[in-house]
């Protein structure tokens, strides 16, 4: 009865937390902080204890897990030098610089001990990395490179950590230590590969949401405990599994499973990640109560954990940027991989730690002496992390002058991918059209695929004032159609005038098509100060290439519109000519029909604030 009431108040805390903070922009993560150290001064409120085997066994596989469902794998590819140095080499600068300084304040402390503690706060937490990162709009590379860091470096740490342990007991060599790494690594990839291949092939059995979505529960602890279990990292195990099953997902799942396990996991993910921070913060007492017996007067305690949190800090400050000069100092291949200095400076107070430091924590051995001492120190380090480089992001983000991601930007690419869907779609409906089909129903396929690619289309631009783009015109009919549907189904329920399960699947049919319509209210809302530019990769259209670069030159009207006594939604004007012209969500599509009449291949857009340019010929953005 008492651990269900804790539970229950515990995820009612996060949520009215969480809730509190989305909506007065606070940053969640330091917050829940700080609520859980003062909640637990409160008489009443049960005493805490992380148990590590709670954390590493229970709580991080399945956050992993979540996390690396979001992760691209060609990303994590093609950074896989900066993964290498941020995950492994610096974890060992980290757990060295850390400990010699620990082992320098603290007097009496073995050496071995020093360097466990070092390990304990050597990797920064994905979870931290991510919650943060979102919340304050880091720009992507760095965003990227932060969670690829903090999905790695856990093993490398636990690694370290498990040789520290050992080296208080008996005195490991080194090619025991070397082997130990080589294994860890190896056979996690083995363990979490051989899993994603068979939950793969079970998945593409599968035909219901509800059991493929309890595949990818089970998934992350059948990664991580047999790789435990072979004395290898079940933590990069995990992150094996999770990278190849959703790089299978679109060739092993259905749509509904996809988006059924994206929503329970972004649940799941949310509870976790939060309750984590809290957690973390009502720690505090139990820590201090240690302290007592552990025999350090106070001003040593005080000077140890701020001598762990300053070597925490400054440790990844010097990597960072030793790093960046050897790179810049080496081969054309190396120099490609340096970090400007702004980025440079953003990675390295982006180290917040979390979770599985105070996890890890826990293995230091209890008979060791300083233990409570080590224990407060990496609390101080977690905390300190958390409130000083994650507050003060925010201002270095401005500082730098790195731009966070830009959803214009990100809406355009989405409406190129979508047109070149929509053109595959076509050609393949062609293929499979034999003219037996019945009225109507092939162009009621080609006006929905046609309607969807219009739709991306006319996000990018304003329309006239006063005037709606067709997109937002069917969405908010639509809209009220479904309603009044929903209310004819909902009066049928009260009165009983239908089974349960026919109800229940008419209105869940209605529910879906509302959440597919075509509709991105936060690009609405969106304010552009800046113009969608060409993307500085050089094009491979010779069109475009030989074009233009071309500027945004908002014209009053589409020429043969105004001829016509039509109107347009967004216009587009010719490079090679001048020719102002409506796109294609217009009724008359006056911008492809002068190509078809001139052959003029590239048209820029003439929307204020976009300077973006599209060939005709070639179906490509440039």
């Amino acid at each position: 009865m008492e651990l269900t009431a804790v539970l229950v108040g515990l995820v009612i805390a996060v949520g009215v937390i969480a809730g509190l903070c989305d909506r007065w922009g606070w940053p969640t993560p330091l917050v829940l902080v700080v609520a859980g150290a003062a909640a637990s001064f409160v008489p009443g409120v049960p005493d805490v204890q992380l148990e590590a085997d709670v954390v590493l066994y229970g709580v991080l596989p399945p956050l992993l897990y979540a996390t690396t469902a979001r992760t691209s794998l060609f990303d994590f590819k093609h950074n896989k030098l900066s993964i290498v140095l941020m995950s492994v080499v610096l974890v060992v600068f980290t757990t060295v610089v850390v400990g010699a300084v620990t082992w320098l304040l603290l007097p009496g402390v073995a050496l071995a001990a020093a360097l466990a503690l070092g390990a304990v706060v050597a990797p920064p937490d994905a979870v931290a990395a991510s919650a943060i990162g979102r919340r304050l709009g880091l720009p992507r590379r760095v965003a990227t490179l932060l969670e690829h860091e903090s999905l790695v470096n856990d093993a490398a740490a636990l690694i370290a950590l498990t040789v520290a342990v050992t080296a208080l007991t008996e005195a490991p060599s080194a090619p025991e230590v070397a082997g130990e790494f080589v294994w860890a690594v190896v056979g996690a990839v083995l363990v979490g590969g051989l899993v994603a291949a068979v939950l793969a092939v079970v998945r593409a059995r599968l035909r219901d949401p509800v059991l493929d979505t309890l595949v990818s529960f089970v998934a992350p602890y059948l990664a991580f405990l047999p790789a435990e279990e072979v004395h290898a990292s079940g933590v990069l195990a995990v992150v094996v599994t999770g990278l190849a099953l959703a790089q299978l997902s679109p060739k092993v799942q259905t749509a509904s499973a996809r988006v059924t396990e994206a929503i329970t996991w972004r649940t799941v993910a949310f509870v976790l990640e939060n309750a984590v921070f809290l957690v973390i913060g009502m720690q505090l007492p139990g820590l201090l109560s240690g302290l007592e017996e552990a025999g350090v007067s106070g001003w040593r305690v005080t000077l140890v954990c701020a001598g762990a949190l300053v070597a925490t800090i400054a440790a990844r400050f010097v990597f960072v940027f030793g790093t960046a000069a050897l790179l810049r100092a080496g081969s054309a291949g190396m120099r490609r991989q340096v970090w400007s200095t702004p980025v440079a400076g953003l990675v390295s107070w982006a180290g917040m730690r979390g979770v599985v430091t105070l996890a890890a924590a826990q293995l230091i051995p209890e008979d060791l002496p300083e233990r409570d001492v080590l224990l407060l120190a990496a609390f101080t380090v977690v905390v300190g992390t958390l409130l000083i480089q994650g507050s003060t992001l925010p201002w270095l983000v401005r500082r730098v002058g790195l731009p966070p991601p830009d959803p214009a930007e990100d809406a355009l690419q989405a409406a190129e991918l979508g047109d070149a869907a929509s053109a595959a779609g076509l050609r393949r409906l062609a293929e499979l059209v034999t003219g037996d089909e019945p009225d109507g129903v092939v162009e009621r396929l080609r006006d929905r695929s046609e309607a969807r690619s219009h739709a991306a289309w006319e996000r990018l631009g304003r329309p006239l004032a006063d005037q709606e783009t067709p997109s937002a015109t069917y969405h908010r009919l639509r809209v009220e159609m479904l309603a009044a549907e929903r209310d004819v189904i909902v009066r049928a329920r009260d009165e009983g005038r239908a089974p349960g399960e026919v109800l229940t699947a008419a209105l869940a049919a209605i529910d879906l098509e509302e959440s597919l319509l075509d509709h991105n209210e936060e690009l609405e809302e969106l304010e552009r100060d800046r113009a969608l530019a060409p993307r500085p990769a050089e094009p491979r259209c010779e069109h475009l290439r030989t074009a233009p670069v071309g500027e945004s030159h908002p014209a009053a009207a589409c020429q043969d519109c105004l001829v016509e006594g039509t109107t347009w939604v967004h216009l587009r004007t010719c490079l090679t000519c001048g020719h102002v012209g409506c796109c294609d969500s217009s009724p008359r599509r006056h911008s492809r029909a002068h190509f078809g009449a001139e052959g003029h291949p590239v048209v820029v857009s003439a929307e204020p604030g976009e300077a973006w340019r599209w060939c005709w010929v070639d179906s490509e953005l440039g």
